[in-house]
Parts: C-alpha cells; structure tokens; sequence
C-alpha cells in the first residue's frame, strides 16, 4: 500500500557564514525540503512506496526538487508544476547567539489547488500525511488541503498530521494557525507534535497539562517528541513516555520528519480497522523503531543527506 504526503515543497537556502545574518552572509547551500517532502523521502528510503502532493515553478528548482525526490524513489506524479509562480525558498542562517535569522520567498508551493487534488488517484494509498508548515497560510493550498482531509474521510483512509509550527512563519496569524490545526487534530488518527506545539495548541503553561487538554480534546493517537529524552505516546486515554536510543548529534533538522516518515512505514499495510485494533505493545514498538529513525537523522549534516543512510535495518 501507498503513502500520500501532502504540503510544501520548497528549496532550504542555508547560509554556511557562521554567525553572519542573511544581510551579511555570501555563500549558501541549496537544499530541497519542506517537511511533508521530508517524510515522503524518508518513507522511500526505508523501503515504503510513496507519492509526494505538491507544487513547484517551472524553473530549474523545481527540477532540482523533482530531481532529488525521484532520487529517493519517491513518486512526483502529483507534484504540479506552475507557469506563473517561482519555486518557493526558505533562506535560513544560524546567528552567533543561536537565533535564526530567517526570510521566507513564497512561490508555487502555495498554488496548490483543491482541482489539482481532485485530479488524484487515491486507490493503493492507505494513508495520507498533512505536514502544515506554510498549508495554512493564505492562499489556494488552504483550501486543498481541506478539501484532500474530507476527500480521505470519506474513503476511510488512515490520516496523519503534523502542524509543524514555524514562529517565524506564523508570528503574525498565530490564532488562525492554531484553529485550523485543530480542525485536524479532531479528525486524525495520529498527530506529531513537539512539546513547545502541544501547549501553544492547547493554551496551556506546561507538558503536563498540554497532554490533559490532548486525551479530552482528541481521540487521535498522538506523539509528542522531547528530544534526547524520548517520545510521549498518547493512546486510549493513558500516556507513556518511550525512550530513544544516544547518538553523538550533528544536525537535528528532519530528525521529526524521520520520526514520522518511520512510524507511518509501519503503518502503511494494515486498514484503518487494524491500525485501531493495535495493542499498547504493538505501539510501543512502532514509536521505539521511528524514535531510533528520528536519532539517526541527527548523526548526519542536512535532511536529505541524513535519510541516504537509513534503511529498516535500524527496526531490527
């Protein structure tokens, strides 16, 4: 069975001067990602057959986007191309006091529209991931991304999603952030969310009480990733929280995309019935494997360069 990722495609312009805003700094490196486009690379690369939902320009970042993710085996049947609109870009670079000066050139990715998602073929797919990041912004992705949750509803196909909270991003429309989060939390069956996500979604000042507020507000399994210390599960009203492995960590970006990417691997051959009838243990299981994935990724420098060197061997 298939996996559907939906969301932003988008070029990572990393600026590599340490500690020199983008205003200073002269050299960067280019780097596909986006997070939905993580998970689907992640999913390929540990074997699963996966199809990415999105949008890029007609230009030769689009391609390099394209380039990269058949690369990995990932399907780029739906990823759209548009005329008008340039591939988006995310220009990132790491100050001296470990804030992120950060400018966001938004394109094509937000041009994705509920006629093009119309146009796909959902037969083999089980499960469809909604990685938020920029889906909420204004724009035509919006409403496609409604309009692909109630497409999966009705086809009972198992759904995933994970918000994916950028403050630099979201800053200035926090609140509208938050309520169509929750118009997906309350009809998924499995969430991501950090910890800092959790209480901001909730309104609440701590994890003990963000995860309270989750159990009455949500019937989804959910995850709430802590870093070094492990990953908390949230299934049928009890929590636990389920250790990850040590690693020596060089880079920490896409580490969740690979939690994720990891734990829907798992999922992708049973229905939606077999997937609610999965035991404490069986869960327990799956989380250990996508924490051990989401470890991993941080042994290496980029995303992408980090989900070349995973394989299910890591579930063994």
């Amino acid at each position: 069975m298939k996996i559907l990722c939906i969301g932003e495609a988008l070029i990572d312009m990393i600026c590599v001067d340490k500690g020199k805003s983008l205003t200073e700094g002269n050299n960067f490196l280019k780097k596909a990602g986006g997070a939905p486009t993580n998970v689907a690379a992640a999913i390929a690369a540990l074997g699963g057959e996966v199809e990415l939902a999105a949008k890029v320009g007609i230009d030769p970042f689009g391609t390099h986007m394209i380039e990269v993710m058949e690369s990995f085996k990932v399907s780029t049947k739906w990823v759209f191309r548009d005329e008008q609109y340039f591939t988006t870009f995310a220009f990132v670079s790491l100050m001296e006091n470990g804030e992120r000066d950060f400018y966001f050139n938004r394109g094509a990715d937000g041009q994705l529209t509920a006629d093009e998602i119309e146009a796909i073929d959902l037969s083999g797919v089980s499960i469809i991931h909604f990685g938020s990041a920029t889906a909420f912004l204004p724009g035509p992705l919006q409403a496609a991304y409604v309009h692909l949750l109630q497409k999966a509803l009705k086809q009972n196909i198992y759904i995933s999603f994970d918000p994916n909270y950028r403050h630099l991003l979201i800053k200035n429309d926090t609140a509208s952030f938050i309520n169509q989060c929750w118009h997906f939390l309350e009809n998924c069956h499995f969430f991501k969310v950090s910890d800092e996500e959790a209480m901001l979604l909730t309104a609440t000042q701590t994890l003990d009480e963000a995860v309270a507020a989750l159990l009455v507000k949500t019937t989804a399994v959910f995850t709430i990733t802590l870093g070094k210390e492990g990953t908390l599960l949230g299934l049928n009203n009890t929590t636990t929280i389920i250790p990850s492995i040590s690693v020596q960590p060089v880079d920490t970006t896409g580490a969740g995309d690979a939690f994720v990417g990891a734990a829907l691997y798992q999922l992708k051959d049973f229905s939606v019935a077999q997937i609610q009838s999965l035991t404490a243990a069986d869960w327990h299981k799956i989380i250990s494997n996508a924490n051990k994935a989401g470890a991993r990724t941080c042994e290496y420098l980029g995303a992408m360069e980090a989900f070349k060197h995973l394989s299910n061997d890591i579930f063994n």
